[in-house]
C-alpha cells in the first residue's frame, strides 16, 4: 500500500473483531513508528501496550466512575473551553454522523451514554495503547507525538489492523497511572484502540468529511 492510499483509507474504527494480535506485529508497528521525526531527536513518546486482565481492570474502573457521574480530569486541556465556528459546526456534525448511523436519537439518553462508555473500553478492541509524556516537555513535544501517532496508525493499516485515536482515554489519568505504575510527573497524552476491524458493524460504515484544499491553503509567490 502506498503512502497516499494509506492516508486516504485510514479511519477511526469503533467496533473490532474478538481476535488477538500477535505481539510481533505490535512490535513491528511501534518500531516503524519510532522513525517519526521529533525536535532535536528527543523521541518523547512512552507507550503502554495494554490487553487481557490489565485492560479489563482499567476499563472496568473507568467505566464505573463514568456511570456514577464522576468525571475525570485529564492532565491537560484538549479542547477549547469556548467553541466557535467553523470548529463548533464540525464538532456537531461529527457527533451527528455517528449517532445517525447508529440510529440513536437525541432523546435516547441511555443509548448515548452506553455508546460513550464504549470509549473507555477502547471500543472492545483487544489492545489499548496508552501514550505518556514527561511533564518537563513543552508543547513542541505534542507536535512530535502527533507525527508518532499518525505513524502508528498508518503502520497498523499496513499490517491489516484498524485503529481509533482516543482523547477520551486520557480523562482518568489517576486510574491508569496507578494501575500501570506510571509516576505522577508523567502526562497521559491519549490512548488508541488497536485491533481487527469488524466489517459488519454499522458504526464502522460512516466517514467524516474533509475540507476542500482551497479552504485551508494559501499559495504565495
Amino acid at each position: 500500500m502506498n503512502t497516499i492510499t494509506a492516508l486516504q483509507q485510514r479511519k477511526s474504527v469503533r467496533a473490532f473483531l474478538d481476535k488477538k494480535i500477535d505481539r510481533k506485529i505490535i512490535d513491528s508497528i511501534l518500531t516503524a513508528a519510532s522513525h517519526a521525526p521529533s525536535g532535536a531527536n528527543t523521541q518523547p513518546w512512552q507507550v503502554a501496550v495494554v490487553s487481557g486482565k490489565t485492560k479489563e481492570t482499567i476499563q472496568t474502573e473507568i467505566e464505573k466512575k463514568f456511570r456514577q457521574g464522576v468525571r475525570g480530569t485529564a492532565d491537560y486541556q484538549y479542547y477549547p473551553k469556548k467553541w466557535f465556528n467553523p470548529y463548533k459546526n464540525r464538532r456537531i456534525h461529527c457527533g451527528r454522523l455517528m449517532y445517525d448511523t447508529l440510529n440513536i436519537r437525541r432523546q435516547d439518553q441511555q443509548m448515548r451514554l452506553d455508546q460513550w462508555a464504549a470509549n473507555y473500553r477502547a471500543f472492545d478492541a483487544p489492545v489499548m495503547l496508552l501514550f505518556f509524556l514527561d511533564r518537563i516537555m513543552l508543547p513542541g513535544s505534542f507536535l512530535d507525538y502527533g507525527m508518532f501517532l499518525q505513524s502508528i496508525m498508518l503502520a497498523a493499516l499496513d499490517k491489516g489492523l484498524a485503529t481509533c485515536a482516543q482523547a477520551s482515554l486520557s480523562e482518568y489519568p489517576e486510574i491508569i497511572k496507578s494501575t500501570l505504575g506510571y509516576p505522577e510527573d508523567t502526562l497521559l497524552v491519549c490512548g488508541m484502540a488497536l485491533g481487527y476491524e469488524d466489517p459488519d458493524a454499522q458504526v464502522n460504515s460512516y466517514r467524516t468529511p474533509r475540507e476542500e484544499l482551497s479552504s485551508f491553503t494559501r499559495y504565495y509567490s
